[in-house]
């Protein structure tokens, strides 16, 4: 690994430095520049090292939720099954009739709040999981990227 600053080959691990901001992997020499920064510790399961050598980062997203494609027709039948006015399961669920005509007219889609009392009092499901993981790979190649002293020079010239 390169100095971010002066371009010099770090031997060992890089110090992290904040100059201005910005976080950079220093060598001791530039370290003097900035403030050195401790790091955090890290959370289990955030880096996984593979047999290979690149690091894969795994970050698993919170599950979502989408509402079914057909909620509005789910959502009548069930109400009518019960056989409750649009009046009536507004007043239940503490909504205005106008919003369960425009949801059930498809006009509105249920935010998660709407959805959840609607399947609660109705017993049905609106909502379905998207659970999506998604993997990045982040792999350590030998190229090296521009420092601050490639562009100090770049400018120079």
């Amino acid at each position: 690994m390169r100095c971010e600053i002066c371009g010099k080959k770090i031997i060992g691990q890089p110090i992290k430095t904040k100059i201005e901001s910005s976080v950079m992997n220093t060598c001791k020499e530039c370290s003097k520049f900035g403030k050195v920064q401790r790091e955090p510790p890290r959370q289990q399961g955030q880096f996984r090292r593979s047999s290979s050598g690149p690091i894969r980062r795994f970050r698993s997203t919170k599950p979502s939720y989408e509402v079914i494609e057909d909620y509005n027709k789910v959502i009548r039948e069930s109400r009518e099954k019960k056989g409750w006015s649009r009046e009536e399961l507004a007043e239940k669920i503490y909504e205005k009739v106008s919003v369960i005509n425009r949801v059930e007219s498809g006009r509105m889609v249920p935010d998660m709040k709407l959805s959840r009392k609607l399947e609660k009092i109705l017993g049905i499901i609106i909502l379905e999981k998207t659970d999506e993981t998604i993997a990045e790979e982040i792999s350590s190649s030998n190229v090296r990227g521009a420092t601050i002293g490639d562009i100090a020079r770049i400018k120079k010239n």
